[in-house]
């Protein structure tokens, strides 16, 4: 397994490489390995999906611009996570975003929704639904920690937050999504 794991660095490092100089098809296989992941990233923190696609679009548009100046002090996945987590960020951030998207009251409280399929007991809870009803700072903590593996610390710096904001905004979303299932009846 190690070794399967270095010959796709390996691999990898020489696709970023002859990415860099130019090579479209090195960077067209570098998209197909990652745009999986990053659209991932980019549904569940914009929760919506044609807003993802644009800026999963956006990001590798990004990437490519911004190669040259990839140094490889982390892996290529990461630096596109990272990409992706800004992209996502500025959008929301935005006047037109932040009416889309957001899901909080001018105070920053978490709005009620209507969902349109009521769920009953016998449903089993929607993890990606009720992880898209957080609100946006604990959704994206959760999202980079809770599914994608980054430590607090990636996390907070992927999102310009201090750590211990990270923390506290995973215990909400940890919270939070207690509660939501204890309410659809699957405690």
């Amino acid at each position: 397994m190690r070794q399967a794991a270095r010959e796709t660095t390996a691999d990898e490092a020489e696709l970023v490489a002859r990415a860099r100089n130019g090579d479209v098809a090195a960077f067209e296989s570098l998209y197909r390995a990652h745009v999986g992941r990053v659209f991932g990233l980019c549904r569940r923190m914009a929760r919506r999906p044609d807003a993802a696609e644009d800026l999963t679009q956006e990001v590798f548009v990004s990437a490519w611009r911004s190669l040259p100046a990839f140094e490889g002090r982390s892996g290529f996945g990461t630096w596109l996570h990272r990409i992706a987590v800004n992209a996502v960020l500025a959008q929301q951030r935005s006047p037109r975003g932040r009416d889309e998207v957001s899901l909080t009251d001018e105070e920053g409280e978490q709005m009620e929704i209507e969902v349109e399929d009521a769920m009953d007991a016998a449903t089993p809870i929607d993890l990606e639904r009720a992880i898209g009803t957080l609100p946006p700072g604990a959704r994206d903590v959760m999202v980079l920690y809770g599914i994608y593996g980054y430590s607090h610390e990636e996390a907070a710096e992927m999102l310009g937050v201090a750590v211990g904001t990270c923390k506290a905004q995973l215990h909400r979303a940890r919270q939070l999504l207690r509660e939501r299932m204890q309410m659809e009846g699957h405690a």
